[in-house]
């Protein structure tokens, strides 16, 4: 028996659904709405990169257009969220806690040694100076510690025995990250930050597993064991993959093939009845999207469930670029409609929009441009400038 299906239309509003997209954006974006938020995305990923927002900030306006970023940080101060690793550095659920043990035991088990081999004999010299400063003066970033050994470089590659140190410590749990300062983290003793109850409480590798795995098909409506895995960036694929058998052989968890944009099926696992539910409506507003978004940041995903392929430039020669340094993808309704290319320039108060493409088989007429200049004037609020302005030419032909 061949097993249940999804088409791509029914594919997409699930899986936006479960990514907090399908739904009209509102709510106050603060407080408890954005710690539920959170939870209901999981983790919210951090990037520096500022050409209009930052992606933690765009991630979360394009869900709550009330949400301004002093709301993260006060949010973040209050203690109900910590920073570590998923795919990338995030902000994640503290009562989430528990479950980073597993991460900070394999780290320890495989990050000493291969950082020796980066840094030398000499890093692991510096955990326990550098633990006594934090305990001796409290948090610190990178900047304060390691005094004539730094080099003056900005990449991982630049960094000093101390700062390397701060990371592993990061890394394996013994520092907690306690805000940033221009982006720069700021650590201190776990001990000093996370309380007892979750410090202490250690999970079983079994039933932290579960609760990856789990809580990734939750949050993601079906998928691979793969992308179950690649969810957090905990478990592994192996890992992954018994989980699911295990979790098929006792009715819980089943096959569904899922149809992508171009008609072709993939098989995917779903909880049982996944393909009966009742399709959300999805909003038809037009959103700009970070490239880091939950829902496109695996890129060959998007890519077959929405015909979208999206690649980032930023490490790219100008020349090379097909697009642009940091291209926005835009969401309307369950279709991703086109990308745009636009800087903040906060000098001149102006979200200037230097290019559109609208994707293949996109009419851009009047009421899609309304619907864009509405969206942009929004963002404005989140940009910290006042007026938008479009450079001769903007409209470009889909590539």
């Amino acid at each position: 028996m061949s097993p249940p299906r999804l088409d791509n239309r029914a594919a997409r509003a699930l899986f936006l659904d479960r990514h907090a997209l399908a739904e009209s954006p509102s709510g106050p974006g603060k407080g408890d709405d954005l710690q539920a938020l959170i939870e209901r995305l999981g983790f919210v990923q951090l990037d520096s990169v500022n050409t209009v927002a930052r992606a933690h900030d765009l991630i979360l306006f394009a869900r709550r257009p009330a949400y301004r970023s002093d709301n993260l940080t006060r949010h973040y101060a209050k203690g109900q969220l910590f920073e570590h690793w998923t795919h990338d550095a995030s902000v994640i659920p503290r009562a989430f806690y528990p479950h980073w043990q597993i991460r900070f035991a394999r780290n320890a088990g495989t990050l000493k040694d291969r950082w020796k081999n980066w840094q030398g004999e000499a890093f692991h010299d510096h955990f326990e100076p550098v633990l006594t400063h934090i305990r001796d003066n409290g948090p610190v970033s990178a900047a304060e510690v390691g005094g004539d050994e730094k080099k003056g470089g900005s990449g991982w590659w630049d960094w000093h025995p101390s700062k390397a140190a701060l990371e592993y410590l990061w890394h394996t749990g013994a520092l907690t990250v306690v805000g940033r300062d221009a982006f720069r983290k700021r650590y201190d003793l776990t001990e000093r930050v996370i309380e007892e109850t979750l410090r202490e409480t250690r999970p079983d590798p079994a039933e932290t597993i579960d609760w990856c795995c789990t809580a990734a098909l939750d949050r993601l409506g079906f998928a691979t064991s793969g992308e179950i895995a690649a969810f957090w960036a905990t478990v592994t694929p192996q890992e992954a993959k018994d989980w699911c058998a295990a979790e098929c052989a006792a009715g819980r968890l089943e096959p569904i093939r899922i149809e992508g944009a171009d008609g072709t099926e993939r098989i995917a696992f779903a909880r049982p009845g996944t393909t009966e539910f009742e399709i959300p409506a999805v909003t038809q507003r037009l959103r700009v999207l970070s490239p880091f978004d939950p829902a496109l940041r695996d890129r060959n995903r998007a890519e077959r469930l929405f015909g979208f392929r999206y690649r980032i430039e930023i490490f790219v020669p100008e020349a090379k670029r097909q697009y642009g340094y940091y291209v926005f993808p835009l969401l309307e309704g369950d279709r991703l409609v086109g990308r745009i290319d636009m800087k903040a320039q906060r000098d001149q108060d102006v979200l200037r929009v230097t290019a559109l493409w609208p994707e293949r088989g996109v009419a851009w007429g009047a009421g899609r441009q309304a619907r864009l200049e509405s969206e942009l004037a929004r963002l404005c609020r989140l940009a910290g400038v006042s007026r938008v302005a479009f450079a001769d030419g903007w409209l470009r032909e889909p590539k």
